[in-house]
């Protein structure tokens, strides 16, 4: 049987206090409905529904996927009722399995072995054991613990209340019986909704069976209605995402002080300090240090590569053997090759620095190709930025750029050159040579460092537009 998936984000969730829909509402970086669409990718189905609602229009620009096929929920009348938007376009001889778009975390292992426990004449639903069960619906089991029907919070009785095993509303049934199940539920109930949980006890009178299985973390099931309940998901996700990766190797000082935002793949005997952030895709090398603080975005970094503390990275690639920071920035287009060092303040950008080449002390490299064993000096600023257009620099082999020097680009400094501290360069210097750019040193001996004026004499030369400092006899 072929795999349909549904998922209800019709949601306006009124208790996030928000602006931003529910299922738009970040965790770990992504929407949460960006997590379920994840999963629900690995399962691989036949075709993928998403029943929307409040906030359609800034749902569904959100996720571009052509794939994603898009069902307007109009009025919210319950979960039975949502469904029932999209139910139609299904064929009967699918399994349709009920995710929704504010439980992120459910993982694709547990959703395939709920699939297998569904067929022709079974559904399938996702229980989980809750020490608080407030506020879910109850999976009722009969002598023989079958299950023969759910009830909600507010429908049942204080022996009913009891029950710990609840509803996650993830289910998996065939399409054909869900069409006939959907059509004759009732909003009789306080809420005046249509429960989807109503079909169970239908299903059961149709001869079917119900298999609950249960979910192996409460975690793994938990919705998302106001802002603490998405920070412990949060902090649920930082948990199962620090032991995956201790799990791999990986050393990580506190694992409660850890963000992973994306996916992340790790060689043999990585260290993550305190508060490092990883998102987007990150690939760290064998015996890679990350120092306390750094954030990596989409980045590579090579094999014994130190990342010295609050470092950031984004878009960049990071050789073998390098040092980087603290308190460095590597912006989108950066390569370092190996042995390369950037030390504090540094700044790079669209540039690449070649092998054993350093930039130790707080310059800026922007639009360079630097080549192998060359010294930036501290203070150095590749000048690459006329106001309108972006011009780049060549620093050769060899070459020493000394502290303090502007390279106004385009120009290119030859191989083994040394350029002066303090020099401007505003042209191409040539190999083998030092270039020196200076303005000629002078020492006035008669010059007296201003004093501060009394009060009368700051008026009076306010009055006449002068300066405020009172001068010597030697200034006339």
């Amino acid at each position: 049987m072929s795999l349909s998936i549904v998922i209800l984000a019709a949601g306006q969730g009124k208790r996030m206090n928000s602006d931003l829909p529910k299922v738009l509402q970040p965790l770990a970086g992504r929407p949460l409905l960006g997590h379920v669409l994840d999963c629900a990718h690995r399962l691989a189905p036949s075709s993928t529904y998403v029943v929307y609602g409040h906030g359609g229009e800034q749902v569904r620009a959100a996720f571009p996927d052509a794939s994603i096929q898009w069902v307007l929920q109009a009025e919210q009348k319950g979960t039975g009722h949502a469904l029932l938007q999209a139910i139609p376009a299904i064929p009967d001889d699918d399994l349709v399995l009920v995710l929704y778009g504010d439980v992120p975390l459910i993982h694709s292992d547990t959703l395939t072995q709920l699939i297998a426990q569904a067929g022709t004449r079974s559904l399938a639903l996702l229980s989980v054991i809750l020490s608080n069960p407030v506020g879910y619906g109850r999976v009722l089991r009969d002598n023989a613990h079958h299950v023969y029907r759910i009830v909600e919070q507010k429908e049942a009785t204080r022996k009913e209340q009891g029950v710990q095993e609840c509803n996650t509303g993830v289910m998996v049934a065939p399409a054909g019986a869900l069409k006939r199940w959907l059509s004759g539920i009732k909003n009789n109930n306080t809420q005046e909704e249509y429960y989807l949980t109503d079909i169970v006890a239908v299903a059961v009178r149709d001869g079917f069976t119900v298999h609950a299985l249960v979910a192996p973390t409460e975690a793994e099931v938990l919705g998302v209605n106001d802002k603490r309940q998405l920070a412990a998901l949060e902090s649920a996700y930082r948990q199962s995402q620090a032991t995956a990766l201790m799990s791999a190797g990986v050393t990580i000082i506190d694992p409660t002080r850890i963000d992973v935002r994306g996916e992340v793949s790790v060689g043999r005997d990585v260290t993550l300090d305190v508060n490092v952030v990883l998102e987007g895709q990150v690939q760290l090398g064998h015996r890679v240090i990350v120092g306390a603080g750094c954030l990596l975005k989409n980045v590579t970094i090579g094999d014994d590569t130190v990342l010295r503390p609050y470092s950031v990275l984004e878009q960049a690639t990071v050789g073998a053997h390098c040092v980087v920071g603290p308190y460095a920035r590597l912006r989108p287009g950066t390569t370092l090759a190996d042995h390369a060092h950037v030390g504090n303040f540094v700044e790079i950008k669209n540039s690449t620095l070649g092998a054993g080449s350093k930039a130790n002390h707080l310059s800026y490299v922007g639009d360079a190709t630097v080549g192998q064993d060359v010294n930036i000096g501290a203070g150095t600023i590749t000048c690459n930025y006329d106001g309108a257009n972006k011009w780049p620099t060549t620093i050769e082999d060899g070459a020493f750029i000394g502290s303090g020097t502007m390279l106004v680009a385009p120009i290119t400094v030859g191989k083994n050159a040394t350029i002066a501290a303090g020099s401007t360069i505003t042209q191409s210097t040539p190999p083998d040579q030092l270039t020196v750019e200076r303005s000629e040193q002078k020492s006035l001996s008669h010059w007296r460092r201003p004093t501060k004026a009394t009060e009368e004499v700051r008026a009076a030369r306010i009055a006449k537009g002068g300066p405020v400092t009172k001068k010597k006899p030697s200034d006339a």
